[in-house]
């Protein structure tokens, strides 16, 4: 069920679009809304790649997951592979 949730939700823009579409057939989107459009998708893309970048592990590191030591959590790091 959450699947199909999930998959309507993703949906939901395309039918959207749609509507607008077959009920207004002759007009075009407006040039600001495009120019927002892809303003907003060059900063979707610069963004994952900040974040991609800025989370990666340097090479030779190891992950160390989460663990317990005492009775104290941990958190998982990076750390030089032995």
């Amino acid at each position: 069920m959450p699947y199909l949730v999930e998959l309507l939700l993703f949906l939901a823009p395309f039918a959207a679009y749609g509507v607008w579409r077959r009920m207004n057939p002759s007009t075009e989107p407006s040039t600001i809304l495009l120019v927002l459009s892809g303003t907003g998708v060059v900063l979707m893309l610069a963004g994952a790649f900040w974040y991609g970048s800025s989370r990666s592990m340097a090479p030779g590191e190891a992950y160390v997951p989460a663990h317990l030591e005492g009775d104290r959590v941990e958190p998982g790091h990076a750390e030089p592979r032995r």
